[in-house]
């Protein structure tokens, strides 16, 4: 039985980001076996946790989705800006993109609640090659290459 730090287990259940986790603890609402936990806490599969009285659990599997994200649409969770990816897929679970693409490019984007998997694809050291096909407006000269 591995041991997991608090913050990253209550953003497991989909209740909501490690940050938001984080200040759930500092503010004193998250319990461990009863007890007020503290940031850094490591917790198993047998502790209960509870937020504002509320026991978690992960009751949802990973999910993996594979998005054509149109032109438009903004790559963050952050539901206050006008256009993010979330609201426009709409899913039932909490769910984040793996990497982004930027508001007026297109394609493939993998959206996860699985926060391994995307340090896993996203880390340097990892070495994972990304390519990308562009379109652009001017014409491709060896001064435009240079800049």
């Amino acid at each position: 039985m591995t041991n997991k730090r608090l913050n990253k287990t209550i953003a497991e259940t989909g209740f909501c980001s490690r940050r938001a986790a984080d200040k759930l603890i500092e503010d004193g609402n998250v319990l461990v076996n009863g007890e007020v936990a503290g940031l850094g806490v490591k917790v198993s599969e047998t502790d209960k946790i509870s937020i504002n009285g509320k026991t978690i659990t992960k009751q949802v599997k990973n999910i993996y989705l594979a998005f054509n994200k149109p032109v438009g649409i903004t790559c963050t969770t952050d539901t206050e800006i006008k256009g993010n990816i979330v609201d426009f897929i709409n899913y039932n679970e909490r769910i984040f993109p793996i990497g982004r693409l930027d508001k007026p490019s297109e394609g493939l984007i993998f959206m996860t609640n699985d926060g391994d998997i995307v340090n896993k694809i996203l880390r340097s050291k990892n070495n994972h090659d990304k390519e990308y096909i562009v379109t652009v407006n001017k014409k491709i000269t060896s001064q435009f290459i240079k800049k």
